[in-house]
């Protein structure tokens, strides 16, 4: 984020680049989601809380990383209200942080246990590791 403090409202400029989202973006989805409120001054200039942030945030992080659908993301405000999706933020770093060794058994406790067969496993693997060196690289730009 910007050198503003935390609770200081920000542009759809300054959003738009924090969330690597085009402005467009960011209009269209005030149009799909009620929850979020930016504050118009003149000019009709948006102006984004720090609540409304973190809204962006768990709704992009429900369409980009987890393949939710707009309605899907609707839905799911609906029935569990914006507080979870507000929690989503700290949550889906698990995906992209899971080691590519799966055998350390302290570990594979905290996940579920799914029947799939070694080689589905392994290409699923291979994808994952990909996708982990994809966002090193664009993390490193």
């Amino acid at each position: 984020m910007s050198s503003k403090s935390p609770e200081a409202f920000r542009t759809i400029s300054e959003v738009s680049k924090d969330l690597s989202l085009p402005q467009h973006v960011l209009r269209f989805w005030e149009t799909k989601f009620v929850q979020i409120k930016p504050i118009k001054r003149g000019g009709g200039r948006r102006y984004y809380r720090p609540e409304d942030v973190k809204l962006l945030k768990g709704i992009k992080s429900l369409l980009y990383n987890d393949g939710y659908t707009i309605r899907g993301v609707q839905k799911v405000i609906k029935e569990n209200g914006t507080k979870k999706l507000l929690s989503i933020q700290t949550e889906n770093k698990v995906f992209t942080e899971i080691r590519k060794d799966n055998n350390d058994h302290l570990e594979q406790q905290n996940y579920t246990q799914h029947s799939i067969n070694d080689s589905k496993r392994k290409k699923l693997m291979n994808v994952l590791e990909d996708l982990v060196q994809l966002r090193k690289k664009l993390d490193n730009k």
